[in-house]
């Protein structure tokens, strides 16, 4: 059975920062990538980012280059998204994921499956 333990979500100020952390487990075969998504109140769900598991080439989506980053712990089958900078816009359910298709890049996010998602929530 497929798991993801996500946590780091939360409430946070306008230029603050947040770092979510994902574990993936369950996998048959081990996964090639694992990224992340977000869905915004009435919005369509939108990509992130992601991070390959083989040379750990990562992708962004351009809204949020150069202000979050996406590393991983091998050791822990462990994902961060270190989020910097943040923006009202920002503010949504993120999920993580994982998937066992070799992709390049790593952003084709209906090869993914799921987590249940971490609130964020960017505000004053």
């Amino acid at each position: 059975q497929v798991q993801f333990v996500e946590s780091g979500g939360g409430l946070v100020q306008p230029g603050g920062s947040l770092r979510l952390s994902c574990a993936a487990s369950g996998f048959s075969t081990d996964y090639t990538a694992i990224g992340w998504v977000r869905q915004a109140p009435g919005k369509e769900r939108e990509g992130v980012g992601c991070i390959s598991s083989g040379d750990g080439k990562t992708y962004y989506v351009d809204s949020v280059k150069g202000r979050f980053t996406i590393s991983r712990d091998n050791a822990k089958n462990t994902v961060y998204l270190q989020m910097n900078s943040l923006e009202s816009e920002d503010t949504a359910v993120y999920y993580c994921g994982a998937t066992t298709v070799p992709l390049d890049p790593c952003s084709s996010w209906w090869e993914y499956v799921w987590g249940q998602g971490t609130q964020v929530t960017v505000s004053s």
